[in-house]
């Protein structure tokens, strides 16, 4: 028995905005479309490709082993009246605008919206972090060819499509760091100068970042310059309070309710002190907590003394590690905007979100433009693109840094 599904209305194209500001987006989202896998796993594996199939309340979804996924297009919300929009609601390819899952209508879409450049993390089927096309199967030898394939796909197809608009981003294979170590060294000769990791590997059922296993992985990525993006939600765990809590605690909960925590957890793994050159940026964690942890790594450096504990060692307090390898990404925080010297605006990214229900589209020019109208040009030239081109080495032409208009 089928059952009759929700209305879905795509509203008309917006009209183009007016661009202000060079922008990059250092978060946005892509949902893989359904030939992804078609001609890039090996042969013996081409009767097991995940492939989207039709399910009984008419919306699609992907089988993968004996899965179905039926969050096809997980949050592609962009260009959907806000009383429609239902998280998580099952979908068709076709009740999505085309740049949710089509590059070429993607960068028509971010010309809309005034976005120069974007990197895009995965969706339902991977998993933000990847953690999804990994677990899923019990055969790892299986799972590798998904990722390397999801791999071939972003920098063959969506990223090789527009390599001055698109960032390319890797999944990191998670099940051998030896291996993991190697990808990223392969991929960083391919062009790939970044990589989404779950944000508590430990929570997907990995090893912690405090025990060593990850070593031979960052090693790498610190070495070619791979810069490691940890999404909240990323580790396929959501926040949570009371068993009985309204659902919508977890909307609440999203971005600095996990952020924080990640981001002592990676501080605290030592990795930033071992890898000097490391880079990890914190995606749609938002801002406005980091002057507080600020303030408490300080306050116990003051308590605790000279470099003990975790510390020991270190030519730097933990306050200053944070400022030297940590990014914050800004979502729309006005309350935030007094702390940015505090934070320090080298370490402050911008993010779209597309296409998901939080998103700016298609008025992040105007967002930006709320929050920094009264910044003066270093601070907006360094969080609307510079910080986000040297950290991710994406060069954006002087025509471009000049004027937005000008691609």
């Amino acid at each position: 028995m089928t059952t009759t599904r929700a209305t879905v209305t795509l509203l008309p194209d917006p009209e183009r905005r007016r661009r202000r500001y060079t922008i990059i987006s250092v978060d946005d989202h892509l949902c893989e479309p359904s030939h992804m896998f078609e001609g890039r796993l090996p042969r013996r594996f081409s009767d097991r490709t995940p492939r989207v199939v039709e399910t009984d309340d008419g919306a699609e979804a992907w089988l993968f082993e004996d899965t179905l996924m039926p969050q096809v297009g997980f949050n592609a919300a962009a260009g959907r009246p806000p009383a429609e929009v239902v998280s998580r609601d099952p979908i068709r390819f076709s009740e999505m605008r085309r740049s949710a899952y089509e590059v070429h209508a993607r960068v028509a879409d971010m010309d809309l919206d005034g976005v120069y450049a974007s990197l895009c993390f995965p969706s339902y089927l991977a998993g933000f972090g990847g953690v999804r096309l990994q677990t899923t199967s019990a055969d790892t030898d299986f799972s590798l060819a998904l990722v390397r394939a999801w791999n071939d796909w972003m920098i063959e197809e969506w990223a090789g499509s527009y390599p001055e608009r698109m960032i390319p981003m890797q999944l990191a294979w998670l099940h051998d760091p030896d291996l993991a170590a190697s990808e990223i060294r392969r991929n960083a000769d391919r062009g790939f100068r970044a990589v989404t990791f779950p944000e508590s590997p430990h929570q997907a059922g990995f090893p912690s970042l405090h025990s060593g296993y990850w070593d031979p992985f960052v090693a790498a990525c610190a070495e070619t310059g791979t810069v490691i993006n940890v999404h909240t939600g990323s580790a396929g765990k959501l926040p949570e309070s009371a068993p009985d809590a309204p659902a919508d605690v977890t909307s609440a909960l999203f971005g600095a309710g996990y952020a924080l925590t990640t981001t002592v957890d990676w501080l605290f793994s030592r990795y930033a002190m071992k890898h000097p050159e490391i880079k990890i940026s914190i995606s749609e964690g938002g801002i406005g907590w980091v002057p507080s942890l600020l303030d408490r790594l300080e306050h116990h450096y003051r308590k605790q003394g000279d470099r003990r504990g975790t510390w020991v060692g270190s030519e730097l307090s933990a306050a200053e590690l944070l400022q030297r390898n940590f990014w914050f990404c800004l979502v729309d925080e006005p309350s935030a905007m007094v702390h940015l010297d505090r934070i320090g605006v080298e370490n402050i990214l911008f993010e779209t979100d597309f296409p998901h229900n939080d998103s700016s589209w298609p008025d992040s020019q105007e967002l930006f433009h709320k929050h920094m109208a009264a910044k003066d040009d270093h601070t907006v030239r360094r969080i609307s693109w510079q910080n986000a081109a040297e950290l991710f080495g994406h060069p954006v032409p002087l025509a471009v840094q000049l004027d937005p208009d000008a691609y």
